[in-house]
């Protein structure tokens, strides 16, 4: 087969308005040179005034060539501005008219509704991003490869790892990939980051790039569980002690009362055993009454007025209260967290005492230690005590491991936790004997004190 011919290369647009500039001119030059040379003229004359001719014609082709590709040639140029989403540059078509000042009048106003919509387009991601970054649910995106691409603060949160570490890992690394799969809206049972519980799990898809991504929604169920549990006790609790204040108020007055009416003289048994009786009453309805007080606390904890708090200050401090036992601290970085100071040192006091009660008797040692985690703050108090039964109810009110014990102390623990977004967690040491309460704290909680 014969080669094909090289094609050839047009002139282009700049190339023919040239040619066709230089044609146009071209027989008004030719005439004026010809009647130099029939005229009675000079060789030196014909010659000069042939070159001048010759030059001028050239020279307004080249000029007439100007004046049709300078305009076309601004046109690409704010294309080209266009193109790169630079929407500010605009041509300067004031003394254009026609066709060209309308071309010009038309890109004006593509350039502004395209920077209308694109300043539209960035205030919608802005918006995208600050909802993402405020709702209490995880959110992950993946790449077609199942790479994470985005994540909010509650999937940092979750997965106890700042963006930077995540971004760009591989779901079945993070152990997400199963949840990738699967119906698209179930429940589970797992544990993130050593935080066990309920998990509602939404999955979806999203084109980007022309490329499918997949997109995860992790919601704590457990939490808002453990909220309408709070809320069902605070009612409970209310008119528990609302009942019983009634019932009991007067019985220790009377009590009280009755105790002083009968008669020391002529002393005997009867007389004895009524008095005592009667002083039995008195003290229970009192220590009733204490008990009804206790848990009245846990339907009045107001909500936490969030300061810098530094976590080592508030540990020492904390610790030097405890008389019954020297704490050893276990140091640890400088951390200052966003909470309420006075909650605080309420949970931590409550972890110090029932670590030194389980101590006591059979003797040990309390560590209290705090370290950073990525985004996090932990605080562990562990005890070489006996350690836990195994009971899922250690955050349930009335019930207690202790004799004499109230059965409030971490409950109200752990309502102050979930009141600064944190996590508490009360488990036997693994390997050893005792107890060990952990207490995991967001760094990034500025947003609640808005």
């Amino acid at each position: 087969m014969d080669p094909k011919p090289p094609r050839r290369r047009s002139l282009g647009l700049e190339g023919r308005s040239g040619a066709l500039a230089m044609a146009l001119a071209l027989p008004a030059t030719a005439a004026a040179g010809a009647l130099l040379w029939i005229g009675d003229h000079g060789s030196l004359v014909r010659w000069s005034a042939t070159a001048l001719l010759a030059a001028l014609w050239i020279l307004l082709g080249l000029a007439l060539r100007a004046q049709v590709v300078r305009p076309l040639r601004t046109l690409a140029n704010l294309l080209e501005t266009l193109r790169t989403g630079d929407y500010s540059i605009r041509a300067r078509a004031g003394h254009e008219t026609g066709a060209l000042g309308a071309i010009h009048g038309e890109l004006h106003q593509l350039a502004g509704r395209l920077q209308e919509q694109r300043l539209g387009a960035l205030e919608a991601a802005a918006l995208v991003r600050k909802m993402m970054a405020e709702i209490d649910l995880a959110v992950f995106t993946f790449d077609p490869g199942g790479r994470m691409r985005q994540v909010n603060r509650a999937g940092e949160r979750l997965l106890g790892q700042d963006a930077e570490r995540l971004l760009g890992q591989r779901a079945e690394r993070l152990g997400l990939a199963d949840l990738l799969e699967g119906p698209a809206r179930r429940t589970v049972e797992r544990s993130f980051a050593g935080a066990g519980g309920r998990w509602e799990v939404r999955r979806g898809r999203f084109r980007e790039g022309g490329a499918p991504h997949h997109l995860l929604v992790v919601a704590d169920l457990s939490k808002a569980l453990r909220e309408e549990e709070r809320l069902a006790w605070q009612r409970l609790i209310r008119v528990l002690g609302h009942e019983l204040n009634n019932s009991l108020t007067p019985i220790q007055s009377m009590a009280s009362t009755l105790r002083e009416l009968v008669p020391e003289e002529p002393a005997d048994e009867t007389r004895e055993d009524l008095r005592r009786g009667l002083e039995v009453i008195e003290q229970r309805s009192r220590a009733v009454s204490r008990f009804v007080a206790s848990y009245a606390r846990l339907a009045r904890l107001p909500p936490p007025r969030f300061e810098p708090v530094s976590l080592s200050s508030l540990v020492r401090d904390v610790t030097a209260l405890e008389d019954r036992l020297e704490a050893r601290l276990v140091p640890g970085p400088e951390i200052v967290v966003e909470a309420d100071r006075g909650q605080l040192e309420q949970l931590l006091i409550n972890l110090l005492g029932n670590a030194v009660d389980a101590v006591s008797a059979a003797g040990g040692e309390v560590t209290v230690a705090w370290r950073l985690d990525g985004g996090r703050a932990i605080l562990e108090v562990a005890d070489d005590g006996p350690g836990l039964p195994e009971s899922a109810n250690l955050f349930v009110p009335f019930f207690t491991t202790k004799p004499g014990g109230s059965g409030i102390g971490l409950v109200l623990c752990r309502q102050i936790a979930d009141a600064h977004d944190a996590e508490l967690r009360v488990e036997n040491r693994p390997g050893t004997s005792g107890c060990i309460a952990t207490l995991i704290l967001p760094l990034d909680v500025a947003s609640r004190r808005e």
